[in-house]
């Protein structure tokens, strides 16, 4: 063996390893979308998707109320600012119930199902008292509170309906009782045809629809049967015909479908045709903020049932995919916490709510859109109406709720850090600054280090 010059034999040489194969580089589309995914699959994503979506929303419906509604006040002899005015204190006010509604814990909101419930039934069943009951539009489903304010309390029914059904549902399910037909649908569906009655007998007909589409949101959630889902919808089409057939408005409605000229022979489309009218004339970013024409008189409606058509006309076809787009990420977020959450309750409350919501944005602007009968709902948190926003501002409260208490939205939630202040040094004015030591929830949270949430 060959010896080295100090005498010692040579130390054994070391293969080299081979160099590492490098994965190419994604970039472009494809690197895109994985990002994408990755910030996506976080655990905060749905609960970023609820409270920006609905403050978007919000805000934005308060800058087209007040620029579809300041003919409407002038034409009235009011400030044109009358209706923002109004529509602004009831966002404050919605705010505070969305604020507390996202902080209570869950068992605090079951409690809150059966006073609800029971508040909702008592002031529609004050609606129908003569002298009490004020009508609007000739549909008696108001309650005037003293000047210019008013309250339609079967907005208030959504509410109840999606509160006090998904603890009934929650209850039954952990009694292992919703595998019978009859525990499913006693009491609910009895409960949610008094609300109905009640609904019907001032005759609103949207809120109803609305009202349906919750009840059957929660009993698809509770797994009931094709053919019992079927037997339910079944009745409640022959009713819904039975409703049409008998009101020489609402036949006048469905006649509407399609027209395109605003005396579609006996039947008046006016406003239909107008809604039209205005989507058509917006064009691709519209004609600017304000400068709607049909909100001249032509249009009825225009800041509350039909907000839709001028946000067409005014901000174009732009502005009205950006609606499309923050009501479809909003619905996203709500299947998203009905569909990852362990507890029932949460479940079926984030699924009704998701279905309320989104039903009656289907059907707003459907009708705008001439797709769908005028069914006389607004555009949630968009269009002009306090007694339609504050219910639903509580509810998207307790979507957030929800979405904030996911396990690893939690757990996210508490490692991450403030980014504002320091600690002030030992020394004096020359001396150095260190960064505050934030006391966070990192260590606790380290099981969670692998969804990817900073």
């Amino acid at each position: 063996m060959p010896t080295s010059r100090t005498g010692r034999p040579p130390a054994p040489r070391v293969p080299k390893r081979p160099a590492a194969t490098r994965l190419p580089r994604q970039t472009g589309v494809r690197a895109f979308y994985h990002r994408a995914r990755r910030g996506w699959d976080r655990p905060l994503t749905a609960y970023y998707l609820i409270f920006g979506g609905s403050l978007l929303i919000t805000v934005l419906g308060l800058v087209m109320v007040y620029s579809a509604s300041q003919i409407t006040a002038l034409q009235m002899s009011l400030p044109g600012s009358y209706f923002f005015r109004k529509q602004l204190l009831a966002a404050v006010i919605g705010a505070g119930l969305l604020f507390a509604a996202s902080r209570m814990p869950v068992r605090l909101h079951r409690a809150l199902a059966y006073p609800i419930l029971a508040g909702a039934v008592f002031l529609m069943i004050l609606v129908q008292i003569p002298g009490i009951g004020v009508s609007v539009n000739g549909n008696q489903n108001w309650i005037s509170l003293g000047g210019s304010f008013q309250i339609q309390p079967s907005e208030f029914g959504k509410l109840a309906l999606v509160l006090w059904g998904a603890d009934l549902l929650a209850r039954k399910q952990d009694k292992r009782l919703l595998t019978q037909w009859k525990h499913m649908l006693v009491p609910l569906v009895p409960a949610a045809f008094m609300l109905l009655g009640l609904i019907m007998i001032g005759g609103d007909m949207g809120t109803a629809i609305i009202l349906t589409a919750i009840l059957f949101g929660l009993l698809w959630l509770a797994g009931a049967p094709t053919r019992l889902f079927a037997g339910v919808l079944s009745v409640a089409a022959v009713l819904g015909l039975i409703l049409i057939k008998t009101s020489a408005n609402r036949m006048a409605r469905l006649q509407c479908l399609g027209a395109t000229e605003p005396q579609s022979g006996p039947v008046d489309c006016w406003q239909a045709v107008h809604g039209i009218y205005a989507l058509a004339s917006g064009g691709i970013f519209g004609s600017g903020l304000g400068a709607s024409v049909e909100k001249w008189g032509q249009l009825p409606e225009a800041h509350t049932d039909f907000i839709f058509a001028v946000t067409g006309e005014e901000l174009g076809l732009a502005g009205t995919l950006s609606v499309l787009a923050l009501f479809a990420a909003l619905g996203y977020a709500g299947i998203r916490v009905a569909g990852r959450t362990e507890d029932p309750f949460v479940r079926y409350a984030a699924g009704g709510v998701t279905t309320w919501i989104t039903a009656q944005a289907v059907i707003n602007i459907g009708a705008v859109l001439g797709l769908l009968p005028i069914a006389g709902v607004p555009l949630p948190l968009f269009s002009y109406g306090g007694s339609a926003l504050l219910p639903t501002m509580f509810a998207i409260g307790l979507l957030i709720a929800f979405a904030r208490d996911e396990p690893a939205a939690r757990a996210a939630l508490a490692m991450r850090q403030p980014r504002f202040g320091r600690k002030r040094g030992a020394g004096g004015t020359g001396s150095k600054r260190s960064p505050r030591r934030w006391n966070t929830m990192r260590r606790r949270a380290s099981v969670a280090r692998s969804s990817g949430e900073r």
